[in-house]
């Protein structure tokens, strides 16, 4: 449990350069592409391996704040398709946010399909590894379906673990566990995949005025 303090509404002043205070978010921060991506995924007959080209857009934003919580963050929209596809294979939006004071790392995530989620995790602001998590039922790390979803792809539980590469790269993994009618055990569904940097981050909003 966070020893939380008593006074909950003095604001701290943030700084107002975000790039600077991003911690392990830092080297995620710009314009990055990839076509080695690898999805697996539950079909009626069985597990489908589906490659696919990502597309992912991670800007700073300004310092929030909740009362004396302060978070440095990057807005992030990413956008997969399949190999020679136009239709749009998965489109999702949110925030990568960082709380220097208690090391606490956080991805939020929305898809146009009716499912939002927080993951949450902790690392130090060297780390060049970091795992957050969301499970459902959860009311500080949870995750949110439609009624559909509810019932015929369930999301229990939902993991990413971040690796900054040497080489200016980064990669994910994704395990999203789902519950599906008539299968005896979880589904495993993964995602994966190593990005290259195509295009440098613009500054916040901030940090342009100064």
């Amino acid at each position: 449990m966070t020893d939380f303090p008593k006074d909950i509404y003095t604001e701290p002043e943030p700084d107002s350069d975000t790039l600077a205070n991003l911690g392990p978010l830092a080297p995620m921060a710009g314009i990055w592409t990839s076509a080695q991506g690898m999805d697996i995924n539950p079909k009626a007959d069985g597990p489908e391996r589906q490659p696919y080209i990502e597309r992912i857009e991670l800007q700073p934003i300004d310092a929030q704040t909740n009362g004396p919580q302060l978070f440095y963050g990057l807005r992030y929209h990413t956008y997969i398709v399949k190999p020679d596809a136009v239709e749009t294979l998965h489109d999702q939006v949110g925030y990568w946010l960082w709380e220097p004071a208690t090391e606490t790392l956080i991805q939020t995530l929305s898809i146009p399909r009716g499912q939002t989620a927080m993951a949450v995790g902790h690392a130090d602001a060297n780390a060049k590894s970091f795992r957050l998590e969301a499970v459902r039922g959860s009311t500080v790390n949870g995750i949110s379906s439609n009624p559909f979803l509810e019932y015929a792809f369930r999301t229990d539980r939902y993991t990413i673990t971040v690796t900054i590469h040497d080489d200016g790269t980064w990669s994910y993994e994704q395990e999203t566990v789902l519950i599906i009618p008539g299968q005896t055990e979880p589904f495993a569904h993964t995602d994966r995949n190593t990005l290259v940097k195509i295009g440098e981050p613009t500054p916040n909003p901030t940090a342009r005025g100064t």
